[in-house]
């Protein structure tokens, strides 16, 4: 039992399939308790000081008539409708103005009281005066037909809304689709310029390197060029300084070639002729014989200036190739 009730064992308030809980001054349902007894389908809570009923009320669905008349009740839990087996209900007396749109469910709902509540227009026109059993039961029909009627409305809006809101949802998404293709062709600009970029400084780079290694031919050809141009300059002071040498030289070999020439024709026409015995020749004879004893002597001496002569000849000659060249 609820601790604000005064009924101390509700099995002492149960008579047959009816449970009389009337002028008990409760304050709240005691809805555990009730739920314990399934087959109370009968309940009289009417004459107490009952301000809501709790949202698990609308688990008792083994009720089939509830009286909650002369109480304070100012709502209804909005699942009342979940009371399938409801026929009878009487909420006369009390402060509600509206009911709860799942009131339209209530099927099996033959009789109704809300006689003495400050109704809106709507409802009270559809609940009329039910001053007796006739008017009660047309209280019942009408007022599940406007509630029906408002659960309709209330479908309608609640429809619209979820329309509305599916519609907002849709221009949500393309937005952010939009958005998303937006940061996508962002990025992908972003990546092509990034792209680009890296390209062209790429390509500087390889122009630079280019250029470089252009610079690094002409210099090497500028360098050729000039080592090219000093080693002809030098060939050609080579060649000038040693032209004259040679020539000179040409012109002392020569001269010194018919000397000798004339020598020896002097000395074979003083020793094989009969000009021997003539006063010319017997200088010329005794110079001669003079010259072969003397070579004699000095064959050693000669051949040693053969060679270097021979060498120093080789020498000038290879010289020359070499400048030549």
């Amino acid at each position: 039992m609820s601790k604000n009730s005064k009924v101390l064992n509700l099995k002492d308030k149960i008579s047959g399939n009816e449970v009389d809980l009337s002028l008990c001054d409760l304050t709240e349902v005691p809805v555990r308790e009730l739920a314990l007894f399934t087959k109370a389908t009968v309940v009289d809570l009417s004459c107490n000081n009952i301000t809501s009923l709790p949202p698990e009320f609308c688990n008792l669905t083994h009720l089939v008539k509830v009286d909650l008349s002369q109480n304070q009740l100012t709502c209804l839990p909005d699942d009342l409708g979940n009371l399938a087996s409801l026929q009878h209900l009487d909420l006369y007396n009390n402060k509600l103005t509206t009911l709860p749109v799942s009131v339209s469910q209530l099927r099996s709902l033959k009789w109704l009281d809300l006689k003495d509540n400050p109704l809106e227009a709507g409802l009270a026109k559809a609940a009329g005066d039910c001053l007796d059993e006739k008017q009660c039961k047309q209280c019942a029909a009408k007022v599940l037909q406007h509630m029906s009627e408002l659960q309709d409305e209330v479908d309608r809006v609640r429809e619209k809304r979820r329309l509305r809101e599916k519609e907002l949802e849709r221009k949500r998404e393309v937005k952010q689709k939009e958005r998303e293709a937006k940061d996508k062709e962002a990025r992908k600009r972003e990546k092509a310029e990034e792209k680009e970029k890296r390209r062209k400084e790429y390509n500087a780079q390889m122009a630079a390197a280019a250029a470089r290694e252009q610079q690094k031919k002409k210099t090497e050809e500028k360098k050729k060029k000039k080592n090219g141009q000093a080693a002809a300059d030098k060939k050609a002071a080579v060649e000038k300084t040693s032209k004259p040498q040679r020539s000179l030289l040409g012109l002392m070999f020569k001269f010194l070639l018919l000397l000798l020439l004339g020598l020896a024709g002097v000395a074979a026409a003083c020793r094989l002729t009969d000009l021997q015995k003539e006063a010319v020749c017997v200088p010329v004879n005794v110079a001669v014989d003079d010259g072969l004893s003397w070579a004699k002597e000095q064959e050693v001496v000669v051949r040693q200036l053969v060679q270097n002569l021979s060498s120093a000849a080789k020498d000038f000659l290879e010289s020359t190739q070499a400048s030549k060249n």
